[in-house]
Order: C-alpha cells, then sequence, then structure tokens
C-alpha cells in the first residue's frame, strides 16, 4: 500500500528535524526557546544530549574559579545549559556590564532610530546644543550619531582623562569618520543625545522598549562620567537571545532587522572587527581600546569566526555564536587582563570551549 501524503509530510517533518553527529548518533534540533518575562523558570538542556564534551566540564569549572568569575552561563538556543556560581553570588545577584552595556545603547538607538525620534546622521550638535565640545562650530558640527556608534569622532585622544564629558575635554584632532578610537567619552553622550530626542527620556524609553519586554532586571548607575549597567547574569542572557534572534523576540519585532544587520556588521574601514558598539570576530584585522595599533588576524582567533560580542572591563563577556546557536556569558572580576573591551582572557577561555563543544 502507498503512504498517504500525510504520512510523507510527517517523516519528512521529523528527519529535517535531526542532525547527524560525528558519531552516527542523531540529536534532534532544538527550536529557539525564549523564557517567560515574568517568571524565573527557565528551561534546560543537558550537554550530554547535546554531545558535548562533559569529562571536560570540572576542568573549565576549576579554570573560571580560577580565573575570578562569579557567574558563567552556557546557553544553547535560549535554553540553559551550563551555569556556574562563585563568590557567593546567584542567579539573583546584579553585577556590573561595564564597556558590555554600550550594547544595550547600541540597540535603543536603533528602537529611536525605527521609531522616528533621530537619524544616525543628525549632527550631535541639533541634540546637545552649540558648545558642547571646545572644537570650532564647524568640527563640532560634523560629529553625527554615526560617529559616536562607531568611535570614529575624531576626538582627541591625548587629554587626561577620555571619559570626561566636559566640554574642555572635547577637544578635535581628526576629521570625523577618518580614525578609529576608542573615545568614551563620545560614546557616553549617546544617551543625553537620547534624553533629548525622546520625549519620555533614555531611561523610560529603555525600560518600555527594551528592558521590560524581554523581562531583564536591571537598572544604570552613575560613576563619575560613566553610567553603568547592572544586572543579574540571566538578564544578561535575556539580552542575548534577543541578539540570537536578530532583535526578536518571541515572535515580536523589537529591533528593525535592517538596523540589526549594520549594528552586528563591520560599520567602517578603519575596525573591521567593530559594528555598532559590538565586537565582531572572524575579520582579518582589528584594532583594541587604548592603541592605534591594527593588528592583523581574528579578534578571538579559538571562537567562531560568526561570533559577535558585547565586552566590558573586567571582563564582562556576552558571546554570541549565530552557527551554533550558543550564548556565553561571563561576569566577574579581572581575569587578569584590566582591559576596557578585548582582552587576552577571551582566547583563553574560547580554547577551553571548544574542547567542550568539540569544535
Amino acid at each position: 500500500m502507498k503512504p498517504s501524503i500525510l504520512m510523507i509530510i510527517l517523516l519528512f517533518a521529523f528527519f529535517s528535524g535531526c542532525s547527524q553527529t560525528d558519531d552516527n548518533t542523531e540529536t534532534v534540533s532544538i527550536k529557539p526557546y525564549f523564557p517567560p518575562t515574568n517568571s524565573e523558570v527557565w528551561e534546560s538542556v543537558s550537554p550530554e544530549s547535546l554531545n558535548w564534551n562533559t569529562a571536560f566540564l570540572p576542568e573549565l569549572k576549576a579554570f573560571l574559579d580560577e580565573k575570578n568569575t562569579d557567574a558563567f552561563i552556557i546557553l544553547k538556543n535560549g535554553r540553559i545549559v551550563v551555569e556556574y556560581y562563585y563568590n557567593d553570588f546567584t542567579s539573583a545577584t546584579p553585577h556590573e556590564w561595564n564597556s558590555a552595556g554600550k550594547t544595550l545603547t547600541a540597540f535603543t538607538t536603533g528602537m529611536a532610530l525605527q521609531d522616528g525620534y533621530l537619524s544616525l546622521d543628525d549632527s550631535t550638535t541639533e541634540y546637545l546644543g552649540l558648545g558642547w565640545t571646545v572644537m570650532t562650530s564647524e568640527q563640532e558640527a560634523a560629529i553625527t550619531i554615526r560617529h559616536q556608534l562607531t568611535m570614529t569622532s575624531g576626538g582627541d585622544y591625548n587629554v587626561a582623562d577620555t571619559s570626561c564629558i566636559k566640554p574642555e575635554c572635547l577637544q578635535y584632532l581628526n576629521e570625523p569618520g577618518s580614525f578609529w578610537f576608542y573615545h568614551n567619552a563620545f560614546y557616553t553622550l549617546l544617551q543625553p543625545v537620547m534624553d533629548v530626542a525622546i520625549p519620555e527620556g533614555f531611561d523610560n524609553y529603555f525600560s518600555e522598549k527594551l528592558k521590560n519586554p524581554i523581562g531583564m532586571s536591571g537598572t544604570w548607575l552613575q560613576f563619575n562620567y560613566n553610567r553603568v549597567f547592572f544586572s543579574n547574569a540571566r538578564s544578561m542572557a535575556r539580552f542575548g537571545i534577543l541578539n540570537l534572534n536578530h532583535g526578536n523576540w518571541d515572535g515580536y519585532q523589537l529591533l528593525d532587522e535592517n538596523y540589526f544587520q549594520s549594528m552586528t556588521s563591520t560599520s567602517q574601514n578603519l575596525n573591521k572587527a567593530y559594528g555598532y558598539l559590538w565586537w565582531l570576530n572572524g575579520k582579518e584585522s582589528y584594532r583594541l581600546p587604548q592603541t592605534t595599533l591594527e593588528l592583523q588576524g581574528k579578534l578571538i582567533p579559538n571562537a567562531p569566526d560568526d561570533l559577535f560580542a558585547a565586552l566590558g572591563k573586567d571582563d564582562q563577556k556576552l558571546y554570541i555564536v549565530p552557527s551554533q546557536d550558543l550564548i556565553v556569558i561571563r561576569m566577574g572580576g579581572n581575569a587578569g587582563n584590566p582591559l576596557p573591551g578585548p582582552s587576552g582572557f577571551d582566547d583563553e577561555l574560547w580554547g577551553k570551549l571548544a574542547a567542550l563543544f568539540n569544535y
């Protein structure tokens, strides 16, 4: 008897949901998961079911402990596979994101763009008013929101404090768009720009449009010139899930797909490993904070080429790997490289993860 059309469809659906591993065992692919926004309940999946090298987990756990880690999570398509806490931290303990929080500002900027509050090519002066720097009016007017997002504002990085946002600290050095330098002050002024552009201000807009819809906790706190976001590691994981799914949360598109692609792609030709405040792996060269040198090779050689990341001082890490449906979060103290973004810890950690994932 010939199989019915319905049976053929069901068989096709079953086998298309399976993938073949190197040892010829079949594993059912995991559909995207979004944890409830009003609950701490979170689905998990075992590393054994993913054919990971579970014998390596004790070594990874010890390595993270040695590296001053407070929280560490690995997710597969939104589900928790590994979750470790150290130093009295728990899933509810807040931790600073440091510069990894720049990506929250980049995402919010995109939402303000799609809501019509601003354009990336608007002059920053349009929102902060004349005299927000000590440059000439022509030099100042040439700086745009896009330059702030891409670290290409051209400000003098030889000043005493590149976090200082006082006008006397914001001096001219290069034509905007002609040089890349990790000048923190020009990034910091993005939130004041949105305070003017958005009727309810940045904080309320951020909570209403981004934080609350995906169930994040956390708040922005002021430290000298910088505003730093604090949340627990699971809230960082929620933001990771949102970006793994291109700005979509459980069917609701929070961020325009075109902006998302621009945000997580090379944003200029000066530092190919930099998008809109996101770091990008797999490029032929990169530049690092606090230096003007261009370095050859990939940002994180041990990591997959399609990885993009939110990276903060003292090794706050949010890694996203679309090809593997993976998200990795690390929060903690300095792991040995007290740098504001990428550090040697990135490649060291991904060497360990490659062994776990059987790359």
